[in-house]
């Protein structure tokens, strides 16, 4: 059964946080993919400086490997094992835990050896074998909302990985399929999965993702991330999701999308200032 009365703090579900006792979310941020050792060791000095700023919880994120591509061409990643211990290294130089998305249940363990948190990508989110792989692998579970599914609907997934023998288990939003080329987020669903006595995470970058182009790249829409990301933190999200990367134009994946690096600071204080007011109400 699910956890109907969240009585745990964010550092029950995801061990190893700093700053769980403050008034700040959860971020978890970083660039889509590994693209190399210096990208993302780059990219993760300034993430952790401005979590510590502003004395928000941080998990770092990054993929090891991209299978959701609509192209064969598109870029995929730098090697699994390879990509993995680069994630391993930063999140042991910065003491931060850190997150990657699992795609099939054999590559569970082998993720989990190597992070702290295992995503399940939205399409992949009512793949039994895989949640409960995820599960029992002991590490927290993300698991992100299909774009397919009402918020109501992501209570299985919960019950599957609670009743797998782990209660450290999330639900982030991503947007729901409007049309064949855009996403809306219905911020409804936020309350509603929270109910579940889990944390629910906005991911604002993909909830922007404009798939299904005719060019089978991806588009986005960058300059409503700080509209989405006020919007999540105003209706009480217990966390912000999303990739930023110091040169999207130069990203090797999901570059349409991702916030530039220089202006994570302006938008976290933004938010910091947002989920103070909403405190005192």
């Amino acid at each position: 059964m699910i956890m109907k009365n969240r009585t745990h703090g964010l550092d029950f579900f995801v061990p190893g946080l700093k700053h769980t006792r403050g008034k700040g979310f959860l971020l978890i941020a970083g660039p889509c993919v590994v693209e190399s050792r210096e990208l993302l060791f780059e990219t993760a000095e300034t993430i952790v400086q401005l979590a510590e700023k502003y004395h928000l919880p941080l998990v770092l994120k990054s993929s090891y490997r991209k299978a959701n591509r609509s192209r064969l061409d598109s870029f995929t990643g730098i090697g699994d094992e390879t990509a993995l211990k680069i994630l391993q290294d930063a999140g042991r130089q910065f003491e931060v835990p850190v997150i990657t998305d699992v795609h099939s249940p054999d590559e569970a363990a082998m993720a989990a050896s190597y992070v702290d948190v295992l995503q399940v990508p939205a399409f992949l989110s009512r793949q039994t074998d895989l949640l409960v792989a995820c599960a029992e692998t002991g590490k927290t579970v993300s698991v992100k909302k299909g774009q397919f599914l009402s918020p109501p609907a992501m209570r299985f997934a919960v019950e599957k990985v609670v009743a797998s023998g782990n209660q450290k288990v999330m639900i982030t939003e991503r947007g729901t399929t409007f049309g064949y080329g855009d996403l809306v987020v219905d911020f409804r669903g936020i309350p509603e999965m929270q109910q579940f006595g889990v944390p629910v995470i906005l991911d604002v970058t993909h909830s922007l993702q404009q798939p299904n182009q005719a060019s089978g790249i991806t588009g986005g829409i960058p300059g409503m991330i700080e509209y989405m990301a006020r919007a999540g933190i105003a209706v009480g999200a217990d966390g912000i999701f999303l990739e930023t990367h110091p040169r999207p134009g130069e990203a090797k994946s999901d570059g349409l999308n991702m916030l530039p690096l220089q202006k994570l600071d302006v938008l976290l204080g933004k938010l910091v200032r947002i989920r103070e007011v909403i405190h005192e109400l």
